[in-house]
């Protein structure tokens, strides 16, 4: 569950980073918005989780990768789910930009190439969902109306 308390472990010795649901091989994640998660925040968890990690090309067997659910896995791994990430999140602000209703963004399907890997097509609208309630700002606050005549 991607929120505000997340936390990445990082086994320096080891080698292995501990990511608990930031990283969630084989599924779509979920992005708990309720407790302040933000898909921002979400893939600033992932870069955190990239910078730290040395890839097996660069060291003896590279940084493991250990989720809360799922397999071991490597940097290149998280590489790629940071990437399935930043583009259903790309598509939907388009759709967020071309002020389509979330009803519609839904419709064009966005994780239609992610839904095999990382889950069903309903699975892949939660997740949309979620990230149209992080990125579509804010109504603006009424102007405060002054008293008298």
């Amino acid at each position: 569950v991607c929120s505000s308390d997340l936390s990445i472990v990082f086994f320096r010795r080891s080698d292995v980073i501990s990511t608990g649901n930031i990283f969630t091989p084989n599924r779509y994640p979920v992005i708990d918005t309720e407790r302040g998660g933000t898909v921002k925040g979400l893939v600033g968890a992932l870069n955190k989780v990239l910078e730290l990690a040395v890839p097996e090309a660069f060291s003896e067997g590279g940084t493991k990768i250990v989720p809360a659910r799922g397999r071991i896995s490597e940097e290149t791994d998280v590489a790629e789910f940071r990437d399935m990430v930043a583009i259903i999140r790309d598509r939907v602000q388009d759709g967020i930009n071309k002020k389509q209703t979330l009803d519609q963004i839904k419709a064009s399907r966005p994780t239609r190439d992610y839904d095999p890997e990382y889950g069903s097509q309903a699975e892949g609208e939660r997740l949309v969902e979620a990230m149209y309630k992080t990125l579509v700002p804010p109504p603006a606050p009424a102007p405060a109306r002054r008293g008298g005549r």
